[in-house]
């Protein structure tokens, strides 16, 4: 499928690419295919959250950035009703594919995460959800100290 975005011009993207999340997004419902853009060399160095984008394949204009919770959290791990999931397939350790929203403003100090609406991917079907969690975190998680910490404490080693 050939799609001409916002953010990476036109890019050709493999069916087995494409993420169906039948319910679409919070606030944008009919939104429901999407692919994964990111730059594998980057992802490969580990020296800090690479930043990916969840690029919409119904609206070439509409990209957002993502990460892994769990490079900036290792113990997030959201409490989701099971029952939210069951249009996506039995989920399992290995086939569950968790990210959420990165915002970078212009003063990248203040970028956050939201953990309150992560997407939860499972990787077998290539079916997800954004999903609004019970868990008392916050939709704007300051991350840049702790960003900014690991890569100056990798920089030392």
């Amino acid at each position: 499928m050939k799609v001409n975005t916002r953010l990476f011009g036109e890019i050709d993207i493999a069916d087995d690419k494409i993420i169906t999340l039948p319910g679409g997004i919070i606030g944008f419902p009919d939104m429901q295919k999407f692919t994964l853009i990111y730059d594998s060399e980057e992802k490969d160095k580990q020296k800090q959250t690479a930043i990916m984008y969840l690029q919409s394949m119904d609206e070439p204009q509409f990209a957002m950035p993502v990460v892994v919770p769990g490079d900036i959290f290792p113990d997030y791990n959201p409490m989701i009703d099971d029952e939210l999931l069951s249009d996506i397939g039995e989920l399992t350790p290995e086939n569950t594919y968790c990210l959420v929203t990165i915002s970078v403003p212009s003063d990248v100090k203040k970028m956050t995460v939201n953990l309150k609406a992560p997407f939860i991917i499972n990787t077998d079907t290539l079916k997800g959800a954004q999903i609004m969690v019970e868990d008392d975190v916050a939709v704007k998680t300051p991350i840049y100290d702790i960003l900014a910490a690991r890569k100056a404490g990798k920089e030392d080693s």
